[in-house]
């Protein structure tokens, strides 16, 4: 593709209509001992054809707010109140799980973590497609093998007439990410979120599914939702990029402004922190301390007792999103060091003021 081509498609994304618009997400558990946040007070869109990366450790809220839009949040949690949702302008948050099936499949499908947890071990794998492929788009018989062939056959599977009849136990972990992959596929979704899609793979097989990503996107104009915590895989696919930290974003921007110039203490920390990228030091550098359990409302910055250009301030006023400065719209960060426009002091009251909604 011309940089031309690049530069048209980037321009209809950013345009567009979003495919999905998240606005104010909360998704709480309430236990007998304490409610965690899970997922506090999150917005972000993903439009036609883009492929917008949700970053951060283990904790963060990554897979919460996957489940969240996806509408299968386990008991005890729940979306709290005030909270939207919006797929192709349609409002999800509140629908029954009758409505909600007609939205899986041909409108969201979800790729997860591990494809064993996705792949019933008793069932082949082209009966599970054709599974799909009934329960979707009414195929049956000769008809659902034939396109059970074909998915496979577009997530590159060698002999896929014959490996249609296998196990799962009989393919190789790629080829059962393959697969889970070409299940996502069946039902003809518009919005895929991938969940670590590649975190249990080999380097090698990682990229294989990465470019397989692309390749079909490009083909069908999906819009995808990628999770991962591996910001090497974030730079080669992704388009736009959300940090999260404790079930907040703390920093959005498009990949190469946020892996050229990133704002937040806790990106630098992640990008600091990824393998190879000081080759002449003898330890991996790390940011210091676990992420925490988000069990009350944010009125400080919950990252402050691991941030390293932490101030009095920070343990008091919770930070919001803003843009970096006056004309970074599509760049801002939840840090009281921003807009950098003004004053530390002009910036701490401009969270101050914003941050009350937080607090009650």
């Amino acid at each position: 593709m011309s940089s031309m081509d690049e530069l048209e498609q980037s321009t209809q994304r950013e345009t567009g209509e979003p495919v999905l618009d998240v606005s104010n997400l909360r998704t709480a558990f309430f236990t007998d001992k304490e409610v965690i946040r899970a997922v506090d007070g999150i917005s972000f869109d993903i439009r036609e054809g883009e492929t917008v990366g949700i970053v951060g450790e283990s904790g963060s809220g990554k897979s919460v707010t996957a489940r969240s839009i996806m509408g299968i949040v386990d008991s005890p949690g729940r979306i709290l109140d005030g909270s939207s949702i919006r797929f192709k302008g349609e409002e999800l948050v509140g629908k029954t799980e009758a409505e909600y099936r007609k939205i899986r499949g041909p409108g969201i499908s979800m790729i997860f973590q591990d494809p064993l947890t996705s792949l019933n071990p008793v069932y082949t794998v082209g009966n599970q497609i054709k599974e799909v492929l009934r329960l979707h788009r009414g195929l049956r018989g000769h008809e659902a093998t034939e396109e059970a062939v074909r998915l496979l056959e577009a997530v590159s599977i060698p002999d896929a007439r014959r490996r249609v009849d296998e196990y799962p136990h009989q393919f190789s972990g790629g080829m059962r990410q393959r697969a889970v992959i070409a299940m996502a596929l069946a039902s003809k979704p518009e919005l895929i979120i991938a969940d670590e899609p590649t975190t249990a793979l080999d380097v090698t097989i990682q990229a294989q599914i990465l470019e397989l990503l692309e390749e079909i996107q490009e083909e069908r104009g999906l819009s995808i939702m990628f999770i991962t915590h591996d910001m090497g895989v974030i730079a080669e696919i992704a388009d736009r990029v959300n940090v999260m930290y404790a079930g907040e974003i703390i920093e959005s921007a498009p990949v190469e402004e946020l892996f050229g110039d990133p704002k937040h203490p806790y990106t630098e920390g992640l990008l600091e922190s990824i393998p190879g990228r000081h080759p002449g030091e003898d330890r991996l550098r790390t940011i210091k301390g676990e992420v925490p359990t988000p069990n009350e409302p944010a009125t400080y910055c919950r990252f402050a007792p691991r941030c390293p250009k932490a101030f009095d301030e920070c343990n008091s006023v919770h930070p919001v999103s803003v843009p970096i400065h006056e004309s970074a719209d599509n760049h801002t960060a939840a840090c009281l060091l921003y807009p950098e426009d003004g004053t530390r002091e002009d910036a701490v009251e401009t969270h101050r003021a914003r941050s009350e909604v937080y607090e009650q």
